[in-house]
């Protein structure tokens, strides 16, 4: 069993779902509502935990009504949270929506998510003890880069989600091990992706492609689902990979890719990440 320790966001997700989505200046009906926890550091941590690792998480709540079910959520998956502080002001929230198709439109207002700013003496302790550390970009940069450099130091492998996009300096990109991207962030990060030793990008439905450090190219194809919503899609396939990374490229590519398509057929983040069961039943299938 893998252990991950994830430094990252959490967040209430207000997930709104349409036949349409609006354009500029329009209104339109909603078909529903719901209050879902997700941030895709939350996400990823419970992604990672029910594909089969050990996982910790180091965050912020706000002190407000979302704090509880966010902690809860977490808890309830299994995922330590006694690096999850709770910091003035509100929590991250996250407005989706959701159309017919399942394509979205997100807004993040950072909240908690942004004060995160340090990583103290346990914080540091609990990276260094862990196989692999999984940041995104929805917390401090600052944070990203000591988490990041500490795990470096500590044969912790560094696996980055670069997402939201930002622009990352080479000191950033010389400690990662392992960058997953999609189509999009492949193409803008360009060739500042060219140091990082293994470099994922997920392709949708398609599947997702595989660069290792030699430059060879490995594809894993996608596995067809009916598609509810892809919120969390992205962050389903990462935990997966990181659950798995130990056991191989080709491996982890394949719990990923089955992971992120079950996370596609079911509405919200958190409450559509598969478990382990679920996922060996897919890949049994596919088989």
């Amino acid at each position: 069993m893998a252990r991950i320790v994830v430094v990252g966001s959490i967040n209430m997700d207000l997930v709104t779902t349409v036949a349409v989505r609006p354009e500029p200046g329009e209104t339109v009906a909603g078909e529903g509502f719901a209050l879902v926890p997700g941030g895709k550091g939350s996400n990823q941590a419970i992604a990672a935990r029910r594909a089969g690792a050990e996982v910790d998480f180091v965050g912020a709540v706000g002190a407000d009504v979302f704090a509880d079910a966010l902690r809860g959520v977490l808890s309830e998956a299994g995922v330590g949270v006694a690096r999850l502080r709770t910091v003035e002001g509100p929590s991250g929230v996250a407005t989706i929506v959701v159309d017919g198709s399942g394509e979205n439109t997100i807004v993040v207002v950072g909240g908690a998510n942004a004060r995160m700013t340090e990583l103290d003496d346990a914080d540091l302790d609990t990276i260094a003890a862990a196989d692999v550390l999984m940041c995104q970009l929805e917390i401090p940069l600052r944070t990203v880069r000591a988490a990041a450099a500490h795990a470096r130091a500590h044969g912790t492998v560094v696996m980055l989600n670069p997402s939201p996009v930002r622009e990352l300096p080479a000191a950033v990109w010389s400690d990662v091990d392992v960058a997953v991207v999609n189509e999009g962030e492949a193409a803008r990060f360009g060739a500042a992706l060219a140091p990082v030793p293994h470099v994922i990008t997920t392709l949708g439905a398609a599947g997702a492609a595989y660069r290792d450090p030699d430059g060879r190219i490995l594809t894993q194809l996608g596995v067809p689902v009916e598609v509810v919503d892809t919120t969390g899609a992205g962050d389903t396939f990462t935990g997966a990979l990181a659950a798995h990374w130990h056991e191989g490229a080709d491996t982890a590519l394949a719990w990923a890719c089955t992971a992120g398509a079950l996370a596609t057929t079911k509405l919200g983040a958190s409450a559509a990440i598969p478990t382990r069961a679920e996922i060996l039943a897919a890949l049994a299938g596919i088989a």
